[in-house]
Formats: structure tokens, C-alpha cells, sequence
């Protein structure tokens, strides 16, 4: 059974409607540690040891998060610029991440229609998602498709958010079965 790390960052969870549901499903999946990077540091000097010890004992990895102004919550991208050092998860003797999976599980404001070439955002949601792409690719990790919860702000109806919060924890018990070789990229995850 593969063993799943979520690093959660959200900057305002009491006012969160998709990602406490979504967070609060998955803490008593065995195998699954679950990691808030705002609780644990509210300082935000982040304990880079720990947490490249924390990816060191995991397989899988996922980052969830609200999708801010294109982009991830501030505390997110410090932890990245600081955790993910050359070295470490690149780099000459950067290997400690090899054979490592990672995943993003996001919420966005606008829905699936507003992230494509169509709607007002004119890209499709993986384009905002490049640089979690190409960071994998450097870092030697396997990246798998994002989990996405579209339109939270207009739909977030409670049987919606309980689908999705069940959706979510599908997803991540199926990883924590899945042989090395498989993939999630013919899952449908972005309703």
C-alpha cells in the first residue's frame, strides 16, 4: 500500500466551503498524513528537514489548495522555493524524489467552461498549471492528473461538496492501491 503525504495550504480555512470538507474526509484514511502547512507554521519559517524527511516517507505526494489568482496560496510557494532545494529534489545528487508520485487537488472560482480556450479565462486549467508540471519534471516526480473542484463560489450546493469530498477520497484510496506503472489520467475529476 502506497503511503500518501497531503500538503494542505489554505490561508482561511473557517471560510472555506470545498477544501475543510475535502481535507476534514481524508484525515482517517490509514496511510494517508495529512500535513496543513498554515497550522503547522503560522510563523511561516518552514522546517525544511522536516519536511523533506515528511516527502522521504511517503510515495505519493499531494498538494492541495485553492487556486489563487492563477497561482498557490504564498505559504505553498515558499515551502517549494525552500523544500524542494538543489540537492535534494534536483540538482547533482537531487535524486531523493526519483520513483515519487505527485498530484494536485484544487478548487477554483470559475467553472470547468471558464478555464478553456472559450471561456474568460481563454486557457484550459492545465496551462495554469504549468509550473506544478514542469516542477515535477525537474524534481524526477511522476505527475499525475489534478483533482479539481470548478465553481465553488456560484455551486456549492452541500450534496455538491459531498460528492466531491467523496470523489477525493476515492481518488486517494485507489492510489494507495495502485501498482507503480498505473496512472490516474483517464480518471474524470474536473466537474
Amino acid at each position: 500500500m502506497h503511503k500518501i503525504l497531503v500538503i494542505f495550504a489554505h490561508p482561511a480555512l473557517q471560510k472555506s466551503i470545498a477544501h475543510k470538507s475535502l481535507f476534514n474526509e481524508i484525515q482517517n484514511i490509514e496511510g494517508v498524513t495529512c500535513h496543513d502547512l498554515y497550522d503547522t507554521y503560522p510563523d511561516s519559517f518552514i522546517d525544511i528537514k522536516h519536511e523533506q524527511t515528511l516527502l522521504l516517507n511517503h510515495d505519493i505526494i499531494v498538494l492541495q489548495f485553492p487556486l489563487y489568482w492563477y497561482s498557490c496560496p504564498a505559504i505553498l510557494k515558499e515551502w517549494q522555493d525552500l523544500v524542494l532545494e538543489h540537492g535534494f529534489a534536483y540538482g547533482e545528487h537531487g535524486d531523493k524524489l526519483v520513483g515519487k508520485k505527485i498530484m494536485l487537488a484544487i478548487s477554483t472560482g470559475g467553472s470547468a467552461n471558464s478555464y478553456s480556450t472559450t471561456g474568460y479565462n481563454e486557457h484550459d486549467i492545465s496551462q495554469f498549471l504549468l509550473p506544478f508540471s514542469q516542477m515535477s519534471k525537474l524534481c524526477n516526480l511522476e505527475y499525475l492528473s489534478p483533482f479539481v473542484v470548478h465553481d465553488i463560489h456560484k455551486r456549492h450546493d452541500p450534496e455538491r461538496i459531498a460528492d466531491k469530498t467523496k470523489q477525493y477520497r476515492q481518488l486517494l484510496l485507489m492510489l494507495q492501491q495502485q501498482s507503480d506503472g498505473a496512472t490516474t489520467t483517464d480518471m474524470e475529476r474536473n466537474q
